[in-house]
């Protein structure tokens, strides 16, 4: 069967979808939107397929799936009018830039019992499930979660009501990672410092302290000064090993030795690939996050985020 997609977004995210979706034999990528007519104008020409102004105009092409690749900012009324018209989604996280909007999206997403999937392309590489067998069966004491880079060049991307901020915008990646190895975050207590540049009030950078479920502690920290992304990934400590997790490379020490790899696996190709599975009625791949998922995710960042910004303590909602 050839299924029938469209995508809303034409940036950079969106762009890299639009690509890999448009190289599938068995996808017809039958539209692109975005508010700025001729950035979807640019894209369409360069995937092979039509642009058109808006997203009732692209809902009633009959499509099979829809994929929602836009700022933070912007979730909400797409995902209002997408769960309306009864269409399943790919949605690129983070979910929203607050907590309510996530929430809401996540209510209407089980109203409607929908097959959802969204943008957690780590989880789909192979060095995630390496690092949970070398976890496996050794209790987990200590964590390090750190996303230490630059300021993207948008504007929204600077302005905390607009983003998130970087600990809900990139640092939930490697969140959602904490999750996958070490289990539920509880408790987060965390502080700032302040942006010091004009324009930007996402702070320079941030540092938390993590309470698990499992009686491990953790941190994770962010900071967005730096000329390049110099970190992204996961440092964790159990009895007798220790693991060190980025998107290109996994470490594992344990007494009986030392083991290095890389993912065998295009992550960013795979998590377009395990959705279009779920619309053509595959089973979902172990890797697939959904939107309830996502949510789970997106509470803990929320609540980094709010830890840092007050300096309080803050329970990660349905912790």
């Amino acid at each position: 069967m050839t299924l029938r997609v469209a995508l809303v977004g034409a940036g950079g995210v969106g762009a890299r979808h639009a690509r890999t979706l448009a190289g599938f034999d068995d996808v017809e990528l039958v539209a692109v939107s975005d508010p700025a007519l001729p950035a979807a104008q640019a894209l369409a020409a360069e995937v092979g397929t039509e642009a058109v102004a808006g997203l009732d105009e692209l809902l009633a092409r009959g499509l099979d799936g829809v994929w929602l690749c836009v700022p933070p900012f912007a979730h909400g009324e797409l995902e209002r009018t997408v769960a309306r018209a009864g269409v399943p989604f790919f949605v690129e996280k983070p979910l929203a830039a607050d907590l309510a909007v996530a929430e809401e999206v996540a209510d209407l997403v089980a109203q409607a019992a929908l097959p959802t999937a969204t943008g957690y392309h780590w989880r789909h590489l192979d060095t995630v499930e390496r690092a949970r067998t070398a976890l496996a069966g050794r209790q987990l004491r200590l964590l390090s979660a750190r996303w230490w880079g630059t300021t993207p060049p948008p504007a929204w991307w600077s302005r905390h009501d607009r983003s998130g901020g970087q600990v809900v915008e990139q640092a939930t990646h490697v969140l959602d990672l904490v999750r996958v190895l070490a289990g539920e975050v509880t408790e987060v207590l965390g502080a700032a410092a302040p942006s010091t540049t004009e324009g930007r009030d996402v702070p320079d950078a941030t540092a938390a302290v993590l309470r698990l479920a499992s009686g491990a502690v953790g941190t994770v920290s962010t900071s967005c000064v730096l000329p390049v992304l110099t970190a992204a990934g996961l440092e964790l400590a159990g009895d007798g090993v220790a693991v060190e997790l980025t998107e290109t490379t996994l470490h594992v020490r344990t007494r009986d030795g030392e083991e290095h790899g890389e993912p065998t696996v295009d992550a960013r190709t795979a998590v377009d690939r395990a959705f279009l599975d779920v619309l053509a009625g595959r089973p979902a791949s172990a890797g697939l996050v959904d939107v309830a998922e996502a949510l789970r995710t997106h509470r803990l960042a929320w609540a980094v985020a709010e830890a840092t910004r007050t300096g309080t303590a803050v329970r990660v909602a349905g912790a």
